[in-house]
């Protein structure tokens, strides 16, 4: 592998380099100095001594460097978008500067908490070694592009849309918000509210994106999935990879800046759960890949109740059992009906492993489990009468479609069972949410 500055990228990117080390540098001074109580604001300032002009000189190179790093960014888009290593690693660049931006405006202007401190200590180092990598990798591998692809922006659009699983992040964003309104025990404020379906919507569809990077080889051999945008091609491996990288990353920015360290860390967990110990080892290691794996769509309404509440109580848990216990049934009703699918692609899911027979008998036996996890919050008196008729009615008509499942068999009556149960979760979350404020 030989460097080289042949290409226009690969000057930008060292162009970029010498801009964050300059602002560094001034940043430093600025801290030691003190010079930044001379010129208060952002992202402008006045200043009101000579050392204030060191603050805005650095402000200054902040707005330099964000237009090299928007002009890298848009480049490794536009012309590295094969290159596996390239574009991840300028999209990870470009979200760990803007992050250390994020983190240094919320300093100037409330408050600074501990773990922000801690952040913005990793971010900047974080930022130098995948720049450093980044300066390294552009002189090997960018090339110059003498032909730029015309994209279809609608149809693109669309593709990173559909990259995102928007009705499993619907549900999922349900299950969140129904813990926010739970432990906060009314309505949350609109800006509690924003900031933690945001951080939610990006983790989420972070986390689904990087699942599809993982199984694009996979999901071409499956009919429901061949025509996903990294299965089909329309969106390249590394588009895949950048897109869900950068989603993620940025979920944890703004849930650690708008909202708390516990949600945070939280969905981190949810991310790391859902990316690596299901999507890379579990989904094709065990027939309990769903029975496992299910802990991480059962997240979600602890980070609600954790925004919330800045800590987790009983409740909390209950309601990662509901979600935990709720995922078997679901996911295996859909494994009947597409059971040849999983089998093809060599996924051990339990009718491929076991048979249909034992599958049905699953089915009910975690539903039945569900129905009785589910009366834990009134139990324990942690939820009062709407949810408990709520939990109730529906808990008696998904235990009638799981019996159908396990006397009668059959596409049709797994298919009702995967229908029913996702309005299910959605309901019984609903019905929570209007308990606690009723």
């Amino acid at each position: 592998m030989k460097y080289s500055l042949k290409s226009s990228f690969s000057r930008l990117v060292l162009g970029l380099f010498v801009l964050v080390f300059m602002l560094t540098v001034v940043g430093r001074i600025v801290t030691v100095t003190g010079a930044w109580a001379y010129c208060l604001g952002w992202p402008v300032c006045v200043p009101t001594n000579p050392l204030g002009y060191l603050k805005l000189a650095h402000l200054a190179l902040v707005g330099v460097a964000s237009v090299f790093m928007a002009l890298v960014w848009r480049k490794a888009w536009r012309e590295q978008r094969d290159q596996n290593l390239l574009l991840p690693l300028t999209t990870v660049t470009g979200v760990l500067f803007l992050g250390q931006a994020f983190v240094g405006a919320i300093e100037m202007t409330r408050s600074y908490p501990l773990h922000l401190v801690v952040l913005h200590a990793l971010t900047a180092a974080a930022l130098w070694i995948s720049l450093a990598f980044l300066v390294f990798a552009s002189g090997v591998l960018a090339q110059d592009k003498t032909e730029v692809v015309k994209f279809d922006f609608r149809q693109r659009a669309k593709d990173f849309f559909i990259l995102s699983k928007p009705l499993i992040v619907a549900l999922l964003l349900v299950t969140t918000y129904s813990g926010l309104v739970a432990g906060n025990k009314a309505w949350p404020s609109a800006s509690l509210t924003v900031w933690t379906l945001l951080g939610g919507t990006l983790a989420a569809a972070g986390s689904s994106a990087l699942n599809q990077y993982i199984d694009r080889e996979l999901d071409k051999k499956m009919q429901r999935t061949a025509k996903r945008p990294l299965a089909d091609g329309r969106l390249t491996a590394a588009e895949g990879l950048s897109y869900g990288l950068a989603l993620c990353l940025l979920s944890y920015y703004v849930m650690a800046g708008f909202v708390n360290l516990l949600a945070a860390l939280l969905s981190l967990t949810g991310i790391f759960y859902y990316v690596f110990f299901y999507s890379v080892w579990l989904k094709k290691a065990t027939v309990q890949n769903i029975v496992i794996g299910g802990g991480a769509g059962a997240i979600p309404p602890m980070v609600g109740w954790a925004a919330a509440t800045g800590h987790l109580g009983l409740a909390a848990w209950i309601l990662f059992a509901i979600v935990f216990m709720w995922t078997p049934p679901h996911f295996w009703a859909l494994a009947i009906v597409r059971m040849k699918d999983y089998e093809k692609a060599g996924v051990p899911m339990m009718p491929v492993v076991h048979g249909e027979e034992k599958t049905r008998k699953q089915i009910l036996i975690y539903t039945i489990e569900l129905f009785f996890v589910s009366l834990l919050l009134p139990i324990f008196n942690l939820a009062g009468t709407v949810y408990l008729v709520s939990a109730v009615v529906l808990g008696g008509l998904l235990l009638y479609a799981a019996v159908q499942v396990w006397r009668v068999g059959g596409n049709k009556v797994a298919w009702t069972m995967y229908r029913w149960s996702s309005m299910y979760l959605m309901f019984i979350f609903l019905a929570l949410m209007i308990d606690a404020v009723v």
